[in-house]
């Protein structure tokens, strides 16, 4: 008897530390649940608190110190967004005329109509183009007008194979093939060259732009009788035989212009063949979008 009940009791000792994990697992899990309901709450939007703050915060923006003169705050109008200048003038009342007797002294004129138009450009910071704008405007006008001027030549004395006009961001690039200039492996002008040059000069003569001559060949090496050293040379020297041209007998101003050689570093199309290698064998005249420095 004695020994049934030593029997049961340690039964009962083994079995107790086995079932003590599930207190443990239990309040872990009470512990993820208080923490996925806590980051839940954490998460809802009070919206109607949500609308006081932007609301309070808006109305803040509105009546504080103008940032700029003449402005009535960082947000300026009911919605805080200006309306368009030709909306503003039909539609503004008399917020609008507010704002613009500020800016204007006073005047008081821009209350509603087309009358408040000018007004409200001045409002929206429209100034006045600079005399350096201008004149971008003036060069860009002239660059268009060049470009038809051109592009009306070749067409009209069919040079379509020899030379191309192009728009490209850097300015107006007109090339000319190197067979339209030169003979094989020299950079001396041909005589047949010198009309469509001509022209050219007396367009650059006004255009108040500079003026890039860059040489290019293609990948073939020069002959070995060559008086060149390389491509290089000999895009440097047709280049430069360009340059002289508009110098020496057109008399153009020599500040208006700068020249290089290119060798054949910068191909136009594919050098391995025989059409691309004469594409490639070029002189480019490009008249650059920028003013000239005035001293």
């Amino acid at each position: 008897m004695k020994q049934r009940t030593r029997r049961s009791r340690k039964s009962d000792g083994q079995h107790e530390p086995r079932d003590r994990w599930m207190i443990t697992y239990a309040d872990l899990i009470t512990l993820l649940l208080i923490f996925f309901v806590v980051m839940y709450a954490m998460s809802s939007l009070d919206t109607e608190k949500y609308r006081i703050v932007t609301g309070s915060l808006s109305e803040t923006f509105r009546s504080g110190n103008p940032v700029l003169d003449g402005g009535s705050g960082v947000l300026d109008g009911e919605n805080g967004i200006q309306a368009p200048p030709a909306a503003g003038g039909q539609n503004g009342g008399s917020s609008t005329g507010g704002t613009d007797d500020s800016v204007n002294g006073g005047t008081g004129n821009a209350g509603s109509g087309s009358g408040g138009t000018p007004a409200a450009e001045e409002q929206d910071g429209n100034e006045p183009p600079s005399a350096r704008e201008l004149a971008f405007r003036e060069q860009e006008a002239k660059l268009n007008a060049l470009m038809n001027v051109i592009t009306a030549y070749v067409e009209d004395n069919n040079l379509g194979g020899q030379i191309f006009v192009a728009d490209k961001p850097q300015g107006i690039a007109i090339t000319l093939s190197d067979r339209f200039l030169f003979d094989v492996g020299r950079a001396e002008l041909k005589p047949p060259a010198f009309p469509a040059l001509r022209q050219l000069s007396g367009l650059f003569s006004g255009i108040g732009a500079s003026i890039s001559i860059e040489g290019h060949t293609d990948n073939t090496p020069v002959s070995a009788g060559s008086q060149y050293n390389d491509n290089w040379d000999l895009s440097g020297a047709r280049a430069l035989s360009v340059l002289r041209f508009f110098l020496d007998s057109e008399g153009l101003d020599p500040g208006t212009f700068q020249y290089a050689g290119y060798a054949d570093t910068r191909p136009a199309y594919d050098n391995t063949t025989a059409e691309g290698r004469q594409r490639n064998r070029r002189v480019e005249l490009i008249v650059l979008r920028q003013l000239q420095e005035e001293e």
